[in-house]
């Protein structure tokens, strides 16, 4: 799971969140994070997520929207005991803060 999320964090450390700081580019891919586990507890279906998603206002700015494809199906591959027990968001962030 860590070398994959490595992955993602990696990609994500792109052109397009580069405006922002590391910490702060890192603090909001770890709330989309955050937001595509908590569908995933909500049951919505994959394919829906980003609409969910979107309906809820997210507080981050408009171009971290792109993440939501990309760590969607990373967490609905995540068993649920993972979904309901561990806190992705925070563990996005930490290996985000690595790269």
């Amino acid at each position: 799971m860590k070398l994959r999320l490595a992955l993602f964090a990696a990609v994500l450390a792109s052109p397009v969140f580069a405006a922002d700081s590391k910490d702060v580019s890192c603090g909001y891919q770890a709330d989309v994070v955050a937001a595509v586990q908590q569908a995933r507890k909500d049951r919505v279906k994959e394919a829906d997520v980003a609409e969910a998603i979107a309906a809820t206002d997210p507080a981050w700015p408009e171009n971290y929207n792109a993440a939501i494809p990309l760590v969607t199906p990373w967490v609905y591959e995540q068993k649920m005991k993972v979904i309901r027990k561990e806190d992705l968001g925070a563990a996005w962030k930490e290996l985000c803060l690595q790269q």
